[in-house]
């Protein structure tokens, strides 16, 4: 029995990397009578059948899962945004780093496409929740050593809309990546998809990094009951005022004597973080226990 990661999962193929070797693996039966299914990113043991060939025997016990994409044990998500074509609307990015908190996986955002339009703006309003932020461009080099510097030591999974340009970026980190590129369309304002499944890469900087198709994959599978009952705690500059309102079972959208709307208020919150608050606090009121 060896031990291993997962790198890729295709047509029902796990592809392990067990001491640098590629070993490609089914399932046992027993995974799926017990309705669960092995992701890119769990660590595995795996009996092997032949050369190069084996099963995925155990999984070890994970850090954190993610439906859409379907990855384990990610430390950050880095979700990649772009101020110009395609514009990223902040709401996806709230959403995103809201489901991120709820299991226990930090967040990068990384304003990428600089060159084209800065983004300062956008970078500030994550720099002031408490977001590590980089702005990068993957066509001039600018802020890329910043961010491999934020990759190396972890297992980071990228993500944003199409066309903010994230295998661009993961070609500026290492160059004889090759991952392909789509344009953007101008007549719709975003990019095809280039990735067509999830897959973990091994980067000469020391990091691990999972591409991913785009922020359409976080989508209500992810806006569960936990999250309606976390949501607050989960928009993070939000905990240091959270026992601080006047009413018990605050929901912090238009009661009297909340500290997070005071704070909102007084600027120390960004109010377009507490407007996509809102925003996810009204998709979610609705779930009840059944919904889980």
């Amino acid at each position: 029995m060896s031990r291993g990661r997962i790198e890729k999962a295709l047509s029902g193929f796990y592809y392990v990397d067990v001491d640098g070797m590629c070993v490609t693996c089914r399932a046992r039966g027993k995974f799926r009578q017990e309705g669960l299914s092995p992701l890119v990113g769990d660590w595995t043991e795996v009996r092997e059948t032949g050369p190069g060939e084996g099963m995925v025997w155990e999984l070890e016990p994970r850090r954190n899962a993610f439906d859409r994409p379907a990855v384990a044990n990610v430390d950050q998500l880095v979700v990649v945004v772009s101020a110009a074509i395609p514009v990223t609307d902040p709401f996806l990015i709230d959403r995103v780093s809201a489901i991120a908190a709820l299991k226990n996986c930090g967040v990068v955002v990384c304003v990428n496409k600089c060159d084209l339009e800065p983004g300062e703006e956008l970078a500030e309003i994550y720099r002031r929740a408490g977001f590590p932020v980089v702005r990068t461009s993957a066509e001039t080099g600018e802020g890329v050593a910043e961010l491999t510097a934020l990759l190396t030591g972890r297992l980071s999974a990228f993500t944003g809309n199409s066309g903010v340009g994230k295998s661009s970026l993961l070609n500026a980190v290492q160059p004889d990546f090759s991952l392909r590129v789509a344009e953007v369309s101008e007549k719709l304002g975003r990019g095809r998809h280039t990735t067509r499944h999830v897959e973990l890469y091994h980067l000469d900087c020391g990091a691990d990094v999972i591409d991913t198709p785009g922020f359409s994959s976080f989508d209500a599978q992810e806006l569960d009951l936990e999250l309606k009952e976390r949501l607050p705690e989960c928009f993070v500059e939000f905990r240091p005022y959270l026992d601080g309102c006047r009413f018990a079972g605050c929901s912090h959208t238009k009661e009297k004597g909340c500290a997070v709307l005071r704070a909102v208020r007084a600027g120390e919150i960004p109010s377009s973080r507490h407007q996509s608050y809102i925003r996810l606090f009204g998709e979610l009121k609705d779930l009840r226990a059944w919904n889980r």
